[in-house]
């Protein structure tokens, strides 16, 4: 290949479309699956007689059986064949789920669609669309994947809303049919006409001396310490979101409304910090996006321990630091890891380090439902959150702010279209 063609971009239109791809995926799987079923978890617990911890023991059972079975071989699937067709079966899967979830009665069938559920979200969330942004940009790469994540905080700012209409025109249970439904029209004929990765793209990554092999990957102790820290600050996360509406609902009185109007906050807000950490990551050492996102997720949660009443001002603080930390948590972490291991073994890199985020997100709000079953109150939990955030910060803290091999052997950079 000539050097010209190794600079030039793929097209503004094709990039486009990629990222309209991606923002149309997470805004479905994840905006709308992921966040929109703790807004359920309410309605069983007076339904159904279930506790918080069974409620939410659907989330970690299934990541708990799905991830570590699957997590490696979904990355492994992105590196050998492409995103697309793992991302078309994700969306079914995660449109089956919620389907499912609309028709049970049961704990068995609460778990067997969570497992679908869960397999949705690893072949067709995070991992799959941030290996396609990351082939098909790398100067703006930050910027495209604020944009494309911009789909989960919007996703999640509308479905409490979607959700409430929803409940009251078809009750709960066609609600979460409807929102399935919802996420394969969305999100279905994007994913079918998306390209894999540019040609010149392809052909470059393969040239690219300074990305490490797997083998590499997994002898640095920087992608031990990556892994350790994402699944703290993840832990943090998924801990305190899942259990939102329920201690605004249950614990301290809200309305439905009420309660939808701070979890639509939060993740308005996230859309800010989305497009906000993706700019700076652009612009400055990632590693310290990081930690100023863990700082945001940090002081966050802490403000959940005044007391809190419908209206009261506190709440949405705590809703715009949470939203703009949680806004860029998920994103960053891809980010880090082609900054620090490059693209070419990139799918299955993120298949480890998802597999054991999801774990850590799986366990932590059964954990925190645990402790609140157990102590009658959120303080218990909430602290441990807490701990999990400042972990999370401390390992960040240890990596590089580089690469750290030479990089005068890489080939010219292609150009991106802003």
């Amino acid at each position: 290949m000539s050097a010209a063609a190794e600079v030039v971009g793929p097209s503004r239109a094709r990039q486009t479309q990629v990222a309209a791809t991606s923002f149309m995926a997470l805004f479905a799987i994840v905006g709308l699956a992921l966040y929109g079923l703790p807004f359920f978890y309410d309605f069983m617990v007076r339904d159904f007689g279930w506790t918080r911890a069974q409620v939410t023991s659907g989330n970690a059972i299934s990541k708990l059986l799905v991830g570590p079975l699957f997590g490696f071989f979904a990355g492994w699937i992105v590196d050998r064949f492409g995103p697309r067709r793992l991302m078309i079966s994700g969306i079914l899967m995660a449109g089956v789920a919620l389907i499912g979830l609309g028709s049970i009665n049961s704990l068995a069938g609460f778990y067997f669609f969570y497992v679908f559920n869960a397999l949705g979200y690893v072949c067709g969330g995070p991992l799959p669309n941030q290996v396609l942004l990351s082939r098909w940009f790398t100067d703006a790469r930050g910027r495209a994947m604020g944009f494309a994540y911009l789909g989960i905080g919007l996703g999640g700012a509308l479905v409490p809303f979607l959700s409430v209409w929803l409940t009251r025109a078809f009750g709960w249970h066609g609600a979460l049919k409807a929102l399935g439904v919802g996420i394969v029209v969305l999100a279905l004929p994007f994913a079918l006409f998306v390209k894999e990765a540019p040609e010149t793209r392809a052909a470059t990554t393969k040239a690219v001396a300074n990305d490490l092999s797997l083998r590499e990957v997994f002898r640095s102790p920087w992608f031990y310490l990556l892994a350790l820290g994402s699944m703290c600050s993840i832990a943090a996360v998924g801990g305190t979101n899942q259990h939102l509406k329920l201690f605004l609902s249950l614990d301290r009185g809200f309305s439905q409304g009420d309660a939808a109007a701070v979890a639509s906050l939060v993740l308005a807000s996230s859309l800010v910090g989305r497009l906000l950490m993706g700019f700076l990551a652009d612009r400055f050492t990632k590693k310290y996006v990081m930690l100023l996102i863990y700082l945001l997720v940090t002081s966050a949660i802490p403000i959940l321990f005044l007391p809190i009443t419908p209206g009261a001002s506190m709440i949405y603080l705590f809703a715009i630091v949470f939203g703009i930390g949680l806004g860029g948590e998920y994103m960053v972490i891809p980010l880090m890891a082609a900054e620090l291991f490059g693209v070419r073994v990139l799918g299955r890199a993120l298949g480890v380090v998802l597999t054991a985020d999801g774990v850590a997100e799986a366990v932590a709000p059964v954990l925190v439902g645990r402790l609140r079953d157990v102590t009658g109150g959120y303080w218990t939990g909430f602290s441990v959150l807490i701990g999990f955030a400042i972990a999370g910060a401390l390992a960040i803290s240890f990596l590089p702010g580089r690469r750290g091999r030479a990089s005068s052997t890489a080939p010219a950079p292609v150009l991106d279209a802003v």
